[in-house]
């Protein structure tokens, strides 16, 4: 059972983010980087297949410039055989990096190529069904957990007031979200080990973005919160207030 992984190295989810002075950028100094949360989730379940079966390869690829070495050598160090860095530049069009990443797998023989859901920046939950159409595979997306038999993938989906089974046919395209797959630590035989496993680095082939960021801003500074008394005298006032000023009721 051979998995492809694609991840992307995004802001750390802690990370206190600040626009630049261009007003188009956020600002990068100070700033740690790491692999997407969902991504990791979809690392962790390619690992566990591959133990589970005793067989095959996981690898990973991302789209990036060579900082993104750092992102991959951490899921080498998790347990993956082999990385791939396509170098390019990552936009916000959700379609030209999904050619770009189809490009490099359209040819490949693995039987699953796994996605976070989304990415930590950009949340657009775009391009791994996006691949798949390229590719022409089955896709799905929100992927809690999966077992494959034989030929064939069978997914949990976590949905609104229970769970859903979906079952397709391998070669397929699975987005994994949060559910059992925590993501391993890696331990320092395995960083050292990660230094040794191959990576590559090639061009990525020219997809021209056509989506152009304008602006970015920072969320408006919260309201100075305001006391309109105190015990049961207070509450008409404040329901008078919660319907004509803030509107929430």
């Amino acid at each position: 059972m051979n998995v492809i992984v694609c991840i992307k190295r995004v802001p750390d989810t802690e990370a206190r983010i600040r626009v630049d002075g261009s007003g188009v950028m956020i600002e990068k100094t100070g700033i740690k980087y790491d692999m997407g949360p969902y991504d990791a989730f979809a690392v962790e379940a390619a690992l566990r297949l591959r133990e589970a079966t005793g067989e095959g390869e996981v690898a990973l690829l991302t789209l990036g410039d060579s900082s993104s070495q750092e992102t991959l050598r951490k899921g080498l160090a998790m347990g993956a055989d082999r990385a791939v860095l396509l170098t390019g530049d990552v936009s916000l069009d959700g379609l030209a990096t999904a050619k770009t990443l189809a490009s490099e797998l359209d040819a490949s023989n693995a039987d699953l190529f796994l996605f976070g859901i989304k990415s930590a920046d950009d949340d657009q939950q775009q391009v791994g069904p996006m691949v798949a159409a390229l590719t022409g595979r089955p896709c799905v997306s929100g992927v809690s957990s999966f077992d494959v038999d034989g030929a064939t993938v069978t997914c949990q989906r976590q949905v609104e007031g229970g769970s859903e089974v979906v079952e397709v046919d391998l070669p397929a395209v699975l987005c994994m979200t949060k559910g059992p797959n925590e993501p391993r630590l890696a331990a320092l035989k395995g960083i050292m080990a990660a230094k040794k496993k191959p990576l590559e680095e090639k061009p990525a082939s020219e997809n021209v973005s056509r989506v152009r960021l304008k602006a970015l801003s920072e969320p408006p500074a919260r309201a100075t919160g305001r006391i309109v008394g105190e015990g049961a005298d207070s509450v008409s006032e404040l329901v008078r207030l919660l319907r004509e000023e803030a509107n929430a009721i």
